[in-house]
């Protein structure tokens, strides 16, 4: 039997290599992986499914803002150990995570998907036509969805990452040659 919980620290090796084991190293090239980077997931919304004893998927939404502080969440990533692909647990992890953004208070899902798989969620590329990635991405793949009518109406803009940072991620050191580099930059910039 699968049980869906919010996910604990001790969750987060096992979570780490069955996005691998998913998704592989390129995931972390992904343009959504910039608005996740540093940054902990929303309250709440971080869920596991387990199975005797073994993180068999996961489910994570984060905050974002676009257009003058609008807020929605993203969501991603969505996995389920490929051994157990194909039964219906990605659409249980989907499903539980949506109804508690809605309960928590949420207006609007963003995701970048499958188009088809989406759909039955009440995911569409209509809701996300005036927002953008902040790097590239495939415009029929990235999806909105309103929790709350009218949340999306108008919405425009670059996405950026909101929500709390994690304390635990380490700063990158940034060598000096680059530091003083960009500064000259923003020098002639200003």
């Amino acid at each position: 039997m699968v049980q869906i919980r919010d996910e604990v620290a001790g969750d987060v090796v096992a979570r780490e290599h069955l996005l691998d084991a998913c998704f592989g190293e390129a995931r972390r090239l992904k343009t959504s992986e910039r608005l996740r980077e540093g940054r902990l997931p929303a309250e709440g919304l971080a869920l596991i499914a387990e199975q005797e004893g073994l993180v068999v998927g996961t489910c994570r939404l984060w905050h974002v803002e676009a257009d003058h502080r609008r807020p929605a969440l993203l969501l991603g990533p969505l996995a389920v150990d490929p051994a157990i692909q194909g039964l219906g647990l990605g659409s249980i992890l989907t499903r539980a995570a949506l109804r508690r953004a809605d309960i928590l208070g949420h207006g609007a899902v963003l995701l970048m998907g499958d188009a088809p798989y989406y759909a039955r969620f009440g995911f569409s590329a209509g809701l996300a036509e005036g927002l953008f990635m902040p790097g590239p991405f495939e415009r029929e793949r990235f999806l909105g969805l309103e929790l709350r009518p009218g949340t999306l109406s108008g919405a425009r803009g670059i996405l950026r990452a909101a929500g709390a940072w994690d304390q635990a991620t380490p700063t990158p050191i940034v060598p000096e040659a680059l530091v003083e580099t960009g500064a000259a930059s923003r020098r002639r910039v200003a």
